[in-house]
């Protein structure tokens, strides 16, 4: 029985409810009188619930369709402004015990390189992503209790926030592991990480456990009950996601809204972040082999509708699409990006050659970091490189409110242009530059705050003398 409010996963995510939800949005796609009071609930800007974004993602009229996508930019623009935080994948290892279908780090895969960071390579992982420019990562690492315990990855992360090179240091790291205990959650609090990140990978139950055969990965109900266990371990922040192409993308939308309506419900915090990957190809992976793909326009109308439903979520979409999927995508609801981005184990240091590959998929979009943080600013929006809310406490339920009351880009947007002025000073190429001071002389007018400005500018001359890590 659906029960919004329960710790069991099969109660918050109900099967039976997702698929009533399934067949209310089919019989009401062209209710315009519904899809109306829907679209008018969603400028209110308090979200959606499931089964209203269920009929919107259904809706197949176009001109209601075009409401939602500018309804969606506009969302985005109302609570986090025009900037995009820059982030980077780090895999520490790819030995893992699961027998996940769609992963080339199954444990039967005996023919890809099987790699671990030690310390010392950590390091010079961490010295190379911070010579590029980075400030903010997300570690990833398959499941393995012998190669990858909790103790491998706290000690990585005690790593890599105690390697420093010249102005570089990264300040948040946020932790893309499998699901665990609420006492590991506890050890990962203590280590100071920035958001926890589990993707579902699929709600449907059925088929997740057909596509996770072997492994602890194989529970789905721990698997889904992992936030729970977060948050009750004192984790203020978590990331929600699945991998769109393993199952029906209308069942994971409704799963996806259900698991926030869930995190809300319980807990008062819902998703800090939603990912939304697409399967792609990777060493013994061919994403044809699931019937379950979504193009390019179904795509973009998933993350507008996810937009309108969990309007505060702050929305990810990585290197993994390619440089137009992920333009379009900017515009209907997306707030960070990754850029630079290798999907190895290692490779940031020394690049791996075609023998020697550990990627967990291709990477579609090959720019540099610097083309990147200059196609962000050819678009007019802000690459930001801050991580302050999280260093200053502004977490959890505390970033919510300044959030979901339309305020955190007061924070944000000087924050940006400080991390914006490190980048260009210490990393940016000089075409990259010229681009990063015109939008920085713009975005200065926009302050409304005559004192807050002036700090901003006195901040933006101090960096240029060499000071670091200013934030509000």
């Amino acid at each position: 029985m659906y029960d919004v409010k329960s710790n069991k996963a099969e109660e918050f995510i109900d099967h039976n409810e997702i698929m009533a939800t399934l067949e209310y949005a089919k019989e009401n796609k062209n209710n315009v009188k519904l899809i109306d009071d829907i679209i008018a609930k969603a400028k209110e800007k308090k979200g959606l619930t499931h089964r209203e974004a269920a009929v919107l993602l259904d809706c197949d009229i176009k001109e209601k369709n075009d409401e939602i996508f500018h309804l969606a930019e506009q969302i985005k623009k109302d609570f986090y402004g025009n900037r995009i935080v820059l982030f980077a994948p780090l895999y520490l290892s790819n030995y893992c015990v699961n027998g996940c279908v769609y992963c080339p780090y199954h444990f039967k895969n005996k023919h890809i390189r099987r790699k671990k960071l030690s310390q010392d390579e950590i390091r010079q992982e961490i010295i190379a992503l911070q010579d590029l420019g980075h400030k903010r990562i997300a570690i990833e690492s398959g499941e393995d209790p012998v190669n990858n315990p909790i103790e491998y990855i706290l000690e990585s992360i005690d790593t890599i926030y105690n390697t420093k090179h010249k102005n570089g240091s990264i300040r948040r790291v946020n932790v893309n592991i499998a699901a665990t205990t609420v006492e590991n959650y506890k050890k990962l609090r203590a280590a100071d990480i920035g958001t926890y990140i589990l993707f579902q990978e699929t709600y449907h139950k059925k088929n997740y456990e057909e596509l996770h055969p072997t492994g602890p990965k194989h529970n789905y109900n721990y698997h889904t009950e992992a936030m729970d266990r977060a948050l009750e371990g004192g984790i203020n922040d978590v990331g929600l996601g699945v991998l769109y192409g393993l199952s029906l993308y209308r069942y994971e939308l409704v799963g996806t809204v259900m698991h926030a309506e869930h995190l809300e419900a319980r807990y008062g915090i819902g998703p800090h972040t939603i990912s939304v990957p697409r399967i792609k190809k990777a060493d013994d992976i061919d994403p044809d082999v699931f019937d379950n793909g979504i193009d390019d326009d179904t795509f973009n109308k998933i993350i507008a509708v996810l937009r309108l439903a969990v309007p505060y979520t702050g929305m990810i979409v990585s290197t993994r699409e390619t440089k137009a999927v992920r333009e379009k995508a900017l515009h209907v609801g997306i707030t960070q990006v990754s850029g630079g981005s290798k999907t190895s184990v290692g490779g940031y240091a020394v690049p791996e050659t075609e023998e020697e590959n550990s990627a967990q998929f291709d990477v579609s979009d090959l720019r540099s970091l610097d083309e990147v943080v200059r196609w962000l600013m050819d678009m007019d929006y802000i690459p930001s490189f801050c991580t302050a809310c999280y260093r200053v406490g502004r977490v959890g339920a505390d970033f919510m409110k300044f959030c979901k009351n339309e305020e955190i880009h007061n924070f944000c947007q000087p924050n940006a242009l400080m991390t914006l002025k490190e980048y260009l000073t210490d990393y940016a190429s000089d075409k990259t530059k010229l681009s990063g001071e015109r939008i920085i002389k713009k975005e200065l007018e926009t302050i409304d705050n005559p004192v807050l400005k002036e700090q901003v500018i006195k901040n933006l001359k101090n960096i240029e003398q060499g000071i670091r890590d200013y934030k509000f």
